[in-house]
């Protein structure tokens, strides 16, 4: 349940039903490990929707926003996140959520490429977690690192955070120390495994943990 108790009336963030029957979960890891594929297919097949931290209008500052220094950009990365809760509350009104990316991402990222650590980072953070939707679920996606290159080689939408993976020294093992850190304080997280398996296959997996717990 979200208590919005430490915010001033006219920052609390809109009502709606905490007990909805609407599902709400996280997708998380670093690039090219198949979250926005996965959040996709399961948008289909849920018939909901899928949603991403940098939402409109985010995302056209995001490239402005890797100039900042990082406090700043920590700063931008709050700001999608919070905008994109107040999406998920909207949507939540009509179907399942689907999060591509979420706190956990923001947390992960900022203390990896800051050299930071979570704890850290989340403590930035702490005096807003009242104002943000928290997922029934957050699937945390692993992968090797032999998997993933194979996966970038064949991304058809290839960025500079997924160059960056492997250009910047060190840049791959820090983040996923820092999304194991995360998901390891984090009592809504699930580790997916995802060497070996297809989208679909994938699809299943979530879907199949989804209707065991609100069975």
């Amino acid at each position: 349940m979200i208590d919005s108790s430490q915010l001033p009336g006219a920052f609390e963030p809109i009502t709606y039903d905490e007990d909805r029957a609407e599902v709400f979960i996280a997708l998380e890891s670093p690039s090219g490990f198949g979250k926005s594929t996965l959040g996709k297919l399961l948008s289909r097949r849920w018939n909901g929707c899928v949603i991403h931290t940098l939402a409109s209008p985010h995302n056209e500052w995001s490239r402005e926003a890797g100039t900042l220094m990082p406090l700043p950009q920590l700063a931008f990365y709050l700001s999608g996140l919070l905008h994109v809760s107040d999406r998920a509350r909207q949507a939540l009104t009509i179907g399942p959520v689907i999060a591509d990316r979420y706190t956990s991402s923001v947390v992960a990222c900022q203390a990896a490429i800051h050299g930071a650590t979570t704890s850290e980072v989340d403590r930035l953070l702490f005096p807003f977690r009242p104002y943000l939707v928290v997922p029934d679920v957050t699937f945390y996606l692993r992968c090797s690192e032999e998997t993933l290159r194979s996966r970038l080689e064949q991304k058809p939408d290839y960025k500079q955070d997924d160059a960056d993976l492997f250009g910047i020294p060190g840049r791959f093992k820090s983040l996923v120390d820092s999304f194991e850190a995360v998901a390891a304080d984090d009592p809504t997280a699930v580790m997916l495994e995802t060497d070996g398996l297809t989208p679909n296959d994938l699809v299943h997996a979530v879907t199949a943990h989804m209707e065991t717990i609100r069975a």
